[in-house]
């Protein structure tokens, strides 16, 4: 398992969506688990891998639990 942290920029990156996204992502829900250190917001690579291991749909039909 990763333990490697990274920061919102980073992360967003990984996963290909804004930073805006992940951000509202984070205060409205449906994104990603992420650590709060004092002020920093960071995310664990393990944990970004889990989650979108976990949004792998195989139709359009199918629906994603958020």
């Amino acid at each position: 398992m990763d333990e490697t942290v990274v920061d919102t920029a980073i992360a967003a990156k990984r996963l290909g969506l804004s930073k805006k996204t992940l951000t509202n992502r984070r205060i409205y829900g449906g994104g990603p688990p992420f650590l709060k250190m004092g002020k920093a917001v960071r995310y664990r690579v393990s944990d970004l891998d889990a989650w979108v291991a976990a949004h792998v749909v195989n139709s359009t039909s199918q629906t994603v639990a958020a």
